[in-house]
């Protein structure tokens, strides 16, 4: 894992390993040894978005600019007794116009990340993709989660839950790589991927094998890189050794998962909200794929994970 020099350039990375189950409150310390990231808050008017903006300077992981209705954006500041006199504003008339400057600013080279405020994800993606004014790049984009599980010995990333709905195999290639270079900006020398489905063997009529086996094959041939992928892999023996060891399946990724890469966004949706409500598990998350980390943070947040997401957006800055 990696710790940041607090250095205006951050030139120098430290290893360091997080503590069982504090795992993402070892990601905000790391990061808030480092620079702020000047970050563009998208339409943040409403208290929850524009709290999550201001925490997040208060703990020198970014620094806003909050673009929006000026007139909204303040009157939310007072409302919550909140001092954003020390924050950049640029003023807009919409929500619109505000996620499509602040992807102008990003490619001015004005902003290092991307903070979703009130205003729909769809909304912000539409402008992030956009062909001309976008901030897209040759990826695809896909969200990760980050997961600090009571009875899993290191943080677990699940990919895709929320962005890309039902990926083939050249997007779930994408999806892939995203993660493993997001594991690396943490601090993972080759994080593992086990590839899910239903069954841990190869089957013409289960698509989502089909696709695992392409996968392993693509990172043998480097189209994939960075990683160590296997799969099929049911969920049991991806996290457990001994499952694994039950069914005869030798793998190095079995029971060391770095990376769960689910079929499609509905099992990694249910396999991440049954992490956090049955297994007490802490998350965070962020997009990836674009010019720049963006922060997705749900209006029902909490503090933790709008911090964590914050925090992780700065590893993936300053890793590059």
């Amino acid at each position: 894992m990696l710790l940041f020099e607090k250095d205006p350039e951050v030139s120098m990375v430290i290893a360091e390993k997080p503590p069982l189950h504090d795992q993402l409150e070892f990601f905000i310390e790391q990061a808030e040894k480092a620079r702020a990231i000047r970050t563009a808050v998208v339409h943040p008017v409403d208290g929850n978005s524009l709290i999550g903006a201001v925490e997040a300077a208060e703990h020198d992981l970014i620094v806003p600019v909050l673009i929006g209705p000026e007139k909204k954006i303040r009157t939310v500041a007072d409302e919550q007794s909140l001092d954003i006199s020390n924050y950049e504003i640029i003023n807009t008339e919409h929500s619109h116009a505000a996620a499509e400057l602040a992807c102008e600013v990003i490619k001015r080279g004005e902003a290092e990340a991307l903070m979703k405020g009130h205003l729909g994800t769809s909304e912000l993606l539409r402008a992030v993709v956009h062909k001309t004014k976008g901030i897209r790049t040759e990826r695809r984009l896909s969200h990760v989660f980050v997961f600090d599980v009571p009875n899993y010995h290191k943080p677990l990333v699940i990919t895709d839950a929320a962005i890309n709905i039902v990926p083939d195999l050249f997007c779930k290639k994408d999806i892939t790589q995203n993660a493993i270079d997001f594991c690396k900006a943490l601090g993972v020398e080759t994080p593992k991927v086990a590839i899910l489905s239903a069954v841990e063997k190869v089957k013409p009529y289960i698509q989502s094998t089909l696709d695992a086996a392409a996968l392993c094959k693509m990172a043998d041939r480097e189209q994939i890189t960075g990683g160590l992928l296997d799969g099929p892999l049911a969920f049991d023996n991806a996290i457990s050794q001994q499952a694994a060891i039950d069914k005869h399946i030798v793998s190095e990724v079995s029971g060391d998962a770095d990376i769960l890469l689910a079929p499609d966004l509905e099992a990694a949706n249910m396999i991440a909200k049954q992490l956090i409500y049955l297994a007490n598990a802490k998350s965070a998350g962020i997009a990836l794929g674009a010019k720049v980390p963006i922060i997705l943070t749900s209006r029902a947040e909490k503090t933790l994970g709008r911090l964590a997401s914050c925090a992780l957006a700065s590893h993936m800055v300053h890793h590059k």
